[in-house]
């Protein structure tokens, strides 16, 4: 999996390497809705270089189910925005044995694959819900990691609120909702999608609403963004948070 990871990985690089450096406006945020350029200037995005890709590592816990305990992990990601691209790799324990995951969304569609001591395959998650799933998954990338990138053509505003905007995003022949939140400073606080699936087995898919609450925004190689999240389905029954996520490393535009 982490040959699969470092050759997709390099394959972006090398497409991205050749896209021009390009300025971010105040002309490229005319579009957008107000709380979206309040937010993009808030990051620190306006003036710097339009983003190509992004490299981003977290550290964090996660678990499957509610009466799960937590697995501790560590993850490095790369996305790429010129044709939507997220490689995802993820390292943890599980009942003191290592597990290996790998995420992977190139041309619309989407493989998540799970290894117990990198050999036994305990999750190989693929198909039109997992295509979906991991599209609202790179949208959110888009929101919260990479500001710069909401000037996509791909993707349709509209305005609710003076703390909501609603969003549409397109690729392939694949669209999905989201709801942002954001606060009075201007930081988005919440991401909600109707539009992303639970699978932690790679058989069974939930279509629960799904939510990803951002907080404690620090400045980080020159940017305002957010340092600690958490990954929520909607479940009937419960709020089931799997996930808690506290950034250690963001860069733009990287060549390695």
């Amino acid at each position: 999996m982490k040959k699969q990871f470092k050759k997709e990985v390099a394959i972006g690089l090398e497409r991205t390497s050749s896209i021009p450096d390009e300025t971010l406006t105040e002309m490229d945020l005319e579009p957008l809705p107000k709380l979206v350029q309040k937010y993009i200037r808030y990051t620190g995005a306006l003036g710097k270089s339009k983003v190509k890709n992004v490299r981003v590592e977290f550290n964090g816990k996660i678990r499957g189910n509610p009466e799960d305990g937590w697995m501790k992990f560590k993850s490095v990601q790369y996305n790429f925005f010129d044709e939507p691209t997220r490689a995802f790799y993820i390292k943890a324990r599980k009942m003191g044995i290592p597990a290996f995951g790998l995420h992977l969304y190139k041309d619309a569609t989407a493989i998540m694959v799970i290894k117990l001591a990198g050999l036994f395959k305990i999750v190989d998650a693929k198909g039109p819900k997992m295509d979906q799933s991991e599209t609202v998954t790179v949208f959110n990338d888009m929101c919260l990691m990479a500001p710069a990138s909401l000037i996509s053509k791909n993707i349709q505003w509209e305005e609710v609120d003076s703390v909501t905007v609603k969003a549409k995003f397109t690729n392939g022949n694949i669209t999905i909702g989201a709801t942002l939140i954001f606060n009075e400073k201007g930081e988005l606080i919440n991401f909600i999608s109707p539009d992303r699936f639970e699978c932690n087995d790679g058989i069974h898919y939930y279509n629960y609403s799904w939510s990803t609450p951002a907080s404690n925004y620090k400045k980080l190689n020159g940017y305002n963004i957010f340092t600690f999240g958490k990954t929520i389905y909607h479940r009937p029954d419960i709020d089931f948070c799997y996930g808690e996520f506290n950034l250690s490393g963001i860069t733009y535009n990287v060549n390695q």
